[in-house]
């Protein structure tokens, strides 16, 4: 007996993407594909080998960030195992690798016996980071990585610096337009000691007190002298109000860092010499000094001067491993931000040398230096600069008059796919013909292939040429149109011959 009542009805599902998630569609794809196969090139060209490693890691292998009572949700998109060893231990904590690096690491570590030593191997592909969302910033993003795992010379680091410089002009970055900036953590170090925030026989001496006026360092170029200085010394209040904590530092110290790092100076000796008559009380700061120096020789004897590479005293980058060479890829023009006003596009690509990172697992030092391109920011550089892919055009579009004759349509279809031309049949309802040709504009396509009754008794095929019908519907007036004709009928033998000189019209 039924209550009156009526059903519940299902709650369908949202379409819509996770938070801080986001599709892409073809032509970003396609952009996507060509510049990695770009950058790639270069990288295969250094005799680096590709490598692919799981998106799924153990949150022992990543490092970083470990479990907490319930999960590991400081960073990393995590789980937990259902089987492990017992009920009360679970199985094993999983995440989503937040980088290329570490997993890299893993890979050196686990196939240490099989690999070559040095290990050369780059990467691409998606990582995914837990943290909140905002404008420009996503939760999954891609990069494209070069590692040298297994050399300590700073040689390996110059090779990285000049590969990606290769790479950035690859990839549509014009010269001029970009500088890769080279310092190293063992100067910063040198700085630090010099002040009295660093003791080498205690790591954790002034530690908080270190780590703000590292950051401090970190922001020279968007704060300037001033700014840094409120920083190093008793803090700094920005235009919202909001009051940042000082280092502690005296005045007087806090100007001599700022003096050191605009020993920033277009010629690469230069800023040695500069370096090297302030920090001369410091052994760290010295070595690092020395290896800058090397670097740049090795550097200027491949023609890669500072107009494509500088050393820069004030590049910190931000993860903790580093332990020598650091290195940071600038795009020097300018764009417009969200409110109009005019600001560098900023850094596309970072890395440096992270001699301990594969310790974690062997328990000896192994070497290892490489750098990470933000793929993302990388493209969308090159779309604010007008040098993006172009639009890559659709598929020739073979339209469908008659059901009945799908194999001969799919036959010409078949004949344009083996000369290597893009195409398809029209799959959907053939009733309008109005609406196939609306699909072809949709899908971009150059040309529309026809063959109704008419044509296929005189055994030809119409091939109407839509990008120019769309250039005349914009402008009818065009002179440059006049001598081409919106379609043409060629016998059906010629059309392959017939689609290729059309479409060699418009390149």
């Amino acid at each position: 007996m039924s209550d009156g009542k009526k059903p519940k009805a299902e709650r369908r599902p949202r379409a819509e993407t996770p938070r801080g998630f986001r599709d892409y569609f073809g032509a970003e794809v396609t952009a996507r594909r060509d510049m990695l196969a770009a950058i790639t090139d270069v990288y295969h060209r250094y005799g680096f080998d590709p490598l692919e490693t799981s998106a799924v890691e153990t949150v022992e292998a990543l490092g970083k960030f470990l479990p907490d009572l319930d999960r590991p949700n400081e960073g990393v998109f995590g789980w937990q195992e259902n089987e492990g060893e017992s009920d009360q231990t679970g199985g094993d904590w999983l995440a989503l690798r937040y980088d290329l690096t570490a997993p890299l690491a893993r890979v050196a570590a686990q196939y240490r016996n099989d690999l070559p030593t040095p290990y050369r191997r780059y990467a691409f592909g998606p990582v995914w980071r837990n943290e909140k969302p905002g404008p420009g910033r996503f939760r999954q993003f891609y990069q494209c990585d070069a590692d040298t795992v297994g050399a300590a010379s700073v040689a390996a680091d110059a090779e990285i610096c000049a590969m990606l410089a290769d790479a950035l002009e690859a990839a549509g970055i014009e010269r001029g337009d970009y500088v890769i900036k080279v310092n190293n953590r063992k100067v910063l170090d040198g700085i630090m000691e010099c002040i009295g925030l660093l003791d080498p026989e205690n790591v954790d001496f002034k530690a908080n007190e270190r780590g703000i006026a590292v950051r401090a360092i970190d922001k020279i170029d968007r704060l300037g002298q001033s700014g840094v200085e409120q920083l190093l010394t008793a803090g700094r209040k920005d235009e919202s109000g909001d009051f940042t904590d000082g280092a502690g530092l005296e005045y007087l110290q806090a100007q001599w860092v700022t003096t050191v790092l605009k020993q920033r100076l277009e010629d690469n000796a230069a800023t040695i010499a500069g370096l090297r008559s302030h920090l001369s009380k410091s052994p760290r700061g010295m070595e690092g000094i020395n290896e800058l120096e090397e670097i740049a020789e090795l550097l200027s004897a491949q023609g890669y001067g500072p107009d494509r590479i500088i050393l820069d005293p004030g590049v910190v980058r931000g993860l903790g491993y580093y332990t020598g060479p650091v290195y940071e890829a600038e795009l020097t023009f300018e764009i417009l931000d969200e409110k109009g006003r005019k600001r560098q596009f900023g850094s596309v690509a970072g890395g440096g040398r992270y001699d301990d990172l594969v310790k974690r697992f062997t328990g000896q030092a192994v070497p290892a230096t490489g750098v990470s391109i933000g793929v993302d920011r990388l493209l969308a550089a090159l779309a604010a600069k007008g040098r993006g892919a172009a639009v890559s055009a659709g598929p020739v579009v073979v339209t469908v008059m008659d059901r009945d004759r799908m194999a001969d349509y799919m036959s010409m279809v078949g004949e344009l796919r083996a000369a290597g031309i893009r195409a398809e049949v029209y799959l959907g309802n053939p009733k309008q013909f109005g609406n196939q040709l609306k699909y072809a504009d949709k899908r971009a396509s150059p040309i529309a292939v026809i063959q109704g009754g008419d044509e296929t008794a005189k055994g030809t095929v119409v091939l109407k040429d839509l990008i120019l019908g769309s250039q005349i519907a914009q402008n009818a007036t065009l002179e440059e149109w006049k001598d081409r004709p919106a379609q043409v009928e060629v016998p059906r033998g010629d059309l392959v011959a017939a689609v290729q000189k059309m479409l060699g019209g418009w390149k």
